[in-house]
């Protein structure tokens, strides 16, 4: 076996160990915005994440990992689409941010001027 065969085994074996990585950490991401939404009583739209970014990172105890951040959308009365994020750091999540709501409260001492 030659340098150029040895080379495209390893980036084939390091594109395949990303990609399987990569869906673990998106089932996570799932998992980790499903459960804050059935918490929060929301409604998770679409059963899915998105990837939208991808970096390297360093955890507590120094270790590179990959942090990649996954963008969700859910609903709070079903009539609406709002947007959610989840952070991962490797296989831990990291952060999860769903926007606060807006509650609208209605004055009792409507006046007209």
């Amino acid at each position: 076996m030659n340098l150029s065969e040895m080379l495209f085994l390893l980036l084939t074996a390091a594109a395949v160990w990303f990609w399987l990585d990569s869906l673990k950490a998106r089932e996570i991401g799932v998992n980790a915005a499903r459960q804050a939404c059935q918490d929060d009583g929301l409604q998770f739209l679409d059963e899915t994440v998105v990837g939208r970014s991808l970096r390297l990172a360093r955890d507590d105890a120094g270790r590179l990992k990959i942090r990649r951040v996954f963008a969700f959308e859910y609903s709070d009365t079903g009539n609406d689409r709002r947007s959610g994020s989840v952070t991962l750091l490797g296989h831990d999540v990291e952060l999860l941010h769903i926007r606060p709501h807006l509650y609208v409260i209605p004055n009792t001492h409507d006046t007209l001027h």
